[in-house]
């Protein structure tokens, strides 16, 4: 069974519109004979007369009518998506999937957020809660457009990251401990900790920096979110070692926040697929990088 053509309806509708085969072939830039053709095909696709010509005139019959209500619903329609399409392309509209920490998402994408409804309001964000690892996983399978991952990373392929900005490492301590002005790993080793689990990049950062020290440190509980963390190192359960986005100062009177002895970086990459990205994700990048050349000192 043969398809019907948006052209021939369009034909079909101009016809109809201006009563005249004529008037239609110079409205639609097209030779009579192929005006006449159109109409012949849609007719033998159809079974029977769609219009009638009678004293100069052209009208729709009501198999006609009815095919005319349809055609002029599937033609606006089909402008519609092309329209759609066309806005996506140009970056007017579309949606960008990006894939981040719990920390990243809290402290440094309402920025980017905020600035892209002001400047790209038809740009749909649609965050995930992804480890690193995660993130380039699912850029590698297609079903991710955008990560801020932990750096370094091992090269994955059809995946390409960049240095985005580092962040200071900082010990979240409980206020009554005490703690010195600066934390070195000696003082933090032998007290009660809240780290993250093995499976992310800043856990085998803190690792590296007990053992730089010669020591191990051995958490009390492992713990991916860092408001939760932050939490229980408010209550006394522990400290922890986190990455601080911010120059605003922890609001909880119960919680110090320290630099450490020798100091530490949370370095984060965006990670992207190579080749050609949408015009959509290129102004979340443009915006992603503008937070970079706003990272602290």
């Amino acid at each position: 069974m043969r398809e019907i053509s948006l052209d021939r309806l369009r034909t079909l509708v101009v016809i109809a519109d201006l009563g005249s085969f004529a008037q239609a072939a110079r409205a639609l830039n097209l030779a009579p004979p192929t005006v006449s053709l159109h109409i012949a095909d849609l007719e033998a696709r159809i079974g029977a007369p769609l219009l009638s010509r009678k004293r100069g005139q052209v009208h729709p019959t009501s198999i006609g009518e009815t095919l005319l209500q349809r055609a002029r619903r599937l033609l606006a329609d089909a402008e519609q998506a092309l329209d759609e399409v066309q806005r996506q392309v140009q970056g007017q509209s579309g949606r960008v999937r990006l894939g981040a920490s719990t920390g990243a998402i809290a402290h440094l994408l309402p920025q980017a957020l905020d600035i892209l409804r002001v400047r790209h309001p038809g740009i749909d964000v649609q965050v995930q809660v992804l480890t690193s690892r995660e993130s380039l996983l699912r850029l590698q399978a297609g079903t991710l457009d955008l990560g801020l991952v932990a750096l370094p990373q091992a090269a994955l392929k059809g995946v390409q990251i960049q240095p985005w900005r580092r962040d200071p490492i900082m010990a979240f301590v409980p206020a009554s401990w005490a703690p010195p002005a600066r934390i070195t790993p000696t003082w933090l080793a032998g007290r009660a900790l809240i780290l993250n689990d093995n499976t992310t990049q800043l856990s085998r950062v803190t690792s590296d920096w007990f053992a730089s020290a010669g020591l191990q440190a051995d958490a009390r509980i492992q713990l991916n979110y860092n408001d939760a963390v932050k939490s229980l190192v408010a209550a006394g359960y522990g400290a922890t070692l986190l990455p601080h986005e911010s120059s605003v100062p922890e609001p909880d009177p119960r919680l110090c926040m320290r630099p450490l002895r020798p100091g530490l970086w949370r370095h984060l990459g965006i990670a992207s697929r190579q080749g050609q990205v949408e015009q959509s994700t290129q102004f979340v990048l443009q915006v992603l990088a503008q937070l970079a050349l706003q990272r602290p000192a």
